[in-house]
C-alpha cells in the first residue's frame, strides 16, 4: 500500500466515524473553503490547504511524500525521539520498517492540536446541549489549550525521522472518533444499568481486559457501582480535554453518566458538584482500541506487517 492511501483511508475512516455525523463535517469544510476563497493572496500563502479536504488538523503525514510504499509499519501511542530511533535500530537488524504511525500528534499536527477543540460543541450539541453555550465553554478553553502548545518544542521526532528518511504519519482525531463512536453504540444498544455493568461491559473489550492486567483497567471515578447509568455520554474524542464548566449543562441536559479516557482533578471537581456519574475508561487503553479499530479499517483488504511499540498492542476484529 501507498502511504498516501494508508493515510487518505484512515481520515475517510474518521469522517464516517465522526459524532457529528459525516453530513455535518462537510458541511463544515464547504465554510472553511468559502473561508479561504476569501483571504488575501499573502494569507494562502502560509494556510494550510490540507485542511479543505481533511478536517483534523492533528492528524498528518510528517514526513515522507506519499508514494511509498508500505509494507511494515512501527505503531505506537507515541512516536518520539527514541522510537524513531528504535525504527532505525530495527532497520540495522534486518526488521523492514517502511513508516513509523504515532496516535498522539508530533510536528505541526501537536501545534495545531487545539483547532480540533472546536469539534466538542458540536458533539455536545447532539447531546442535548444548546449551541450557544456549548461555543461559548469551549472559545475559552480552546484558547488555554493555545497558549500552553506555543512554547512547546514539537519538530523533534518530525527533524529525527527526517534525518533518517522515515516515512512518518500521527492519526489522532479518526482513531478517537472510532473509539469514541464505537462504545457510544456498544452503550445505546445494551444500555447498562448500573455502573457497574458500564464497567463490566467495557472489560469485555480485550483492550481494557489487557489494561486491566497492567493496573490501569476501567474504574468509577464518580458515583458508586449499584447507582443507576442513566443515559450515557462517552466523551473520547476533540483533541483534548474540554470546558470544565460544561457539566451543568450535560447534566441539565440529561445527561447521567460521561465514559471518558481521563478527567483532571478541576473537572473532577465539577462534575461531582453537579452530580454526573464518571467512569474513566482508561486512556492508553481507550488509545488502542481507537488505533486497532482504524486500522482494521484501513489495512481490511491488505497485509500490512505490525509491529508494536509505545504502549501499543495489536487486536485486530477482522
Amino acid at each position: 500500500m501507498k502511504l498516501s492511501e494508508f493515510y487518505k483511508r484512515a481520515i475517510e475512516a474518521g469522517l464516517e466515524n465522526d459524532p457529528r455525523g459525516k453530513a455535518f463535517v462537510l458541511k463544515d469544510l464547504e465554510c472553511k473553503k468559502k473561508d479561504y476563497d476569501n483571504l488575501k493572496p499573502r494569507e494562502k500563502e502560509t494556510f494550510d490547504i490540507e485542511s479543505l479536504e481533511n478536517p483534523y488538523s492533528d492528524s498528518r503525514i510528517l514526513n515522507g511524500k506519499g508514494d511509498e510504499e508500505i509494507r511494515s509499519v512501527l505503531a505506537g501511542i507515541d512516536i518520539e525521539v527514541g522510537e524513531v530511533l528504535l525504527a532505525e535500530t530495527l532497520r540495522g537488524k534486518n526488521r523492514p520498517v517502511d513508516m513509523v504511525l504515532s496516535h498522539h500528534p508530533e510536528g505541526r499536527a501537536y501545534a495545531n492540536l487545539f483547532s480540533v477543540m472546536y469539534m466538542q460543541a458540536d458533539i455536545l450539541h447532539r447531546f442535548g446541549v444548546p449551541i450557544n453555550i456549548a461555543e461559548d465553554l469551549m472559545e475559552g478553553r480552546v484558547k488555554e489549550v493555545e497558549r500552553k502548545l506555543m512554547p512547546v518544542n514539537h519538530t523533534r521526532s518530525v527533524d529525527a525521522a527526517k534525518l533518517l528518511n522515515i516515512p512518518f504519519v500521527c492519526l489522532h482525531t479518526p482513531a478517537d472518533n472510532m473509539v469514541a463512536t464505537y462504545l457510544q453504540r456498544l452503550f445505546d444498544d445494551r444500555k447498562p444499568y448500573t455502573l457497574d455493568d458500564v464497567i463490566e461491559l467495557l472489560k469485555e473489550l480485550p483492550e481494557y481486559r489487557e489494561a486491566e492486567k497492567n493496573n490501569a483497567g476501567p474504574k468509577i471515578l464518580l458515583g458508586a457501582k449499584n447507582r443507576k447509568a442513566g443515559k450515557i455520554f462517552v466523551d473520547m474524542t476533540g483533541g483534548t480535554g474540554g470546558s470544565k464548566d460544561i457539566f451543568q449543562s450535560l447534566s441539565m441536559s440529561g445527561i447521567n453518566t460521561v465514559v471518558g479516557m481521563h478527567l483532571g482533578e478541576d473537572h473532577r471537581k465539577e462534575a461531582e458538584k453537579y452530580h454526573v456519574n464518571v467512569v474513566i475508561a482508561g486512556h492508553i487503553a481507550s488509545d488502542n482500541l481507537g488505533v486497532n479499530l482504524l486500522l482494521d479499517s484501513i489495512t481490511k483488504d491488505e497485509k500490512l506487517e505490525l509491529l508494536e511499540c509505545s504502549g501499543f498492542r495489536r487486536i485486530t476484529r477482522l
